[in-house]
């Protein structure tokens, strides 16, 4: 038994009828939204090759890798997947009526996980803050955004979804992080080349 299905194929199938790898967010605004990650994944990448101290180096590093995950994430939707498995799951195992118990705890999970994180790397940024605190605010920006969307309740939603200038918060909010992180690679790749 594999999470209460008799195969990988069985939990796959499952998985199939509500999820299908696609493009999440083909509008003009998702693609903007994926080359702003891409943008930042490259000045983090330019930012390394500049060989930042100590826990700059670091933080610098998970910036690159979390912005290429993003980037991948944003059109091939896969946070779905991952809501779609845990149905799946929830059903063949007999708890889905007791989901929200499950989904509190991996909010909460969540909410902690990057609590901690964003603690540990202000505390290990000691001596580095100035140089890389727009970068730590657009992080945080950044993940205020996944914990918005990942909570997802309809009052938030409406919110996210409500537009300014005809353009969706959800693009204004997500893209605002990207923004801070990318000015902050800038100023740093700026007083290196000086």
């Amino acid at each position: 038994m594999l999470f209460g299905f008799s195969s990988f194929a069985a939990l796959r199938a499952c998985i199939a009828r509500d999820w299908t790898p696609q493009i999440g967010d083909p509008e003009i605004t998702g693609w903007l939204t994926v080359l702003s990650y891409l943008v930042c994944l490259f000045l983090a990448v330019k930012v390394l090759h500049c060989r930042p101290a100590g826990a700059a180096r670091g933080l610098w590093l998970a910036i690159a890798g979390l912005m290429a995950f993003l980037a991948l994430n944003k059109q091939l939707d896969l946070q779905t997947a991952l809501i779609v498995t845990g149905r799946c799951m929830a059903r063949a195992q007999g708890w889905y009526d007791k989901r929200q118990l499950v989904q509190l705890a991996f909010i909460a999970g969540m909410v902690l996980g990057m609590v901690i994180a964003l603690s540990w790397t202000t505390k290990a940024l000691r001596g580095h803050r100035r140089r890389n605190g727009l970068a730590l605010l657009g992080l945080v920006v950044l993940c205020g955004f996944v914990l918005v969307r990942a909570v997802s309740f309809h009052h938030v939603d409406r919110l996210i979804n409500a537009e300014f200038a005809n353009i969706k918060y959800n693009f204004w909010f997500e893209n605002a992080g990207l923004l801070l992180i990318a000015i902050n690679a800038l100023l740093l790749l700026r007083r290196r080349g000086r």
